[in-house]
């Protein structure tokens, strides 16, 4: 099927999808008060390198640009599996890789998602046991508590932290508001950290001997969690090698000549097989997913 300037279908559909995704980027002209700002200070800042009146090369909208999509790029990676899609469905001349493309979208998001959470939930966690090693070391070194805890900076706790230092510095709830920081996700051991300020206030125990006790916790639990990553890697990597052998037989079959996108894609057989395959494939990700989940003990 073709469209009438001899184009095929799929191309234009393609295409279509395509440009809308550029639009939904975001990538928008910047404000024209912006742009001669910037033109400006590229002006003065090459001056002296290139000559008064000298060219500019490459223009300042290239760099804009391209740091735009850069940044668009990384924040919306889910994005490329439309063009991955519109390549397959020009390949095999059908339109279900796109229209497959456009599912996957929300299932890579969610899954870029939860790697994303997981990495700013490590970053936190490393930064309580930052926090408590440095207050616990000024504390031996003769320092008050509010001191010690009021010039810590942990940009990695967000922006909640910010009121932690000024309770100390002024003589406020510090508690309180360690336990409010303690809520974020990788930040739990700030609970321990304000049960121990508590103490150490009221009762007069060692706040130092506590901080120092509640890192070894989060250290050993997080070295725990490492070495169970480590053993898990093999399982991963298995699933994720068994998951890329169907597109390696696809490979090989068009290598040689036999047009499995054209079996698949455009006859009944194979898109019965096609949509068999689709579903063993998810469902042997989904079991080797709780097989890992289950070892980690998360809930499944």
């Amino acid at each position: 099927m073709t469209a009438p300037g001899g184009l095929p279908q799929v191309s234009l559909v393609c295409a279509a999808l395509l440009g809308a995704v550029a639009v939904l980027t975001g990538l928008r002209r910047p404000g024209l008060e912006l742009r001669r700002a910037r033109l400006l200070l590229a002006d003065v800042s090459v001056a002296g390198a290139a000559g008064p009146g000298g060219p500019l090369w490459p223009p300042a909208w290239v760099g804009e640009w391209g740091g735009r999509l850069r940044r668009s790029a990384r924040e919306r990676r889910e994005l490329l599996c439309l063009p991955l899609g519109c390549g397959v469905a020009l390949w095999g001349e059908s339109v279900l890789p796109l229209i497959a493309a456009a599912v996957a979208v929300p299932l890579v998001r969610r899954r870029i998602a939860v790697r994303v959470a997981g990495r700013d939930r490590e970053r936190c966690e490393a930064a309580v046991i930052e926090l408590c090693g440095t207050v616990a070391g000024d504390l031996r070194a003769g320092r008050h508590p509010g001191e010690a805890l009021a010039g810590v900076r942990a940009a990695e706790l967000g922006p909640g932290w910010d009121a932690v230092p000024a309770a100390a510095r002024f003589g406020g709830d510090v508690p309180g508001a360690l336990r409010a920081v303690g809520r974020r996700p990788g930040a739990e051991g700030l609970q321990g950290v304000a049960a121990c300020w508590q103490v150490a206030v009221d009762g007069g125990a060692g706040l130092a001997a506590g901080l120092e006790r509640v890192a070894e916790a989060l250290s050993a639990e997080r070295d725990q969690r490492e070495e169970l990553h480590a053993q898990l890697a093999g399982t991963r990597s298995t699933a994720a090698m068994l998951a890329v052998l169907p597109l390696l037989a696809l490979l090989m079959g068009s290598a040689l000549g036999a047009a499995p996108l054209r079996v698949l894609l455009h006859t009944t057989a194979g898109l019965g097989c096609l949509v068999l395959g689709a579903l063993l494939e998810g469902a042997g990700l989904a079991w080797t997913g709780r097989i890992v989940r289950t070892a980690r003990g998360e809930e499944v």
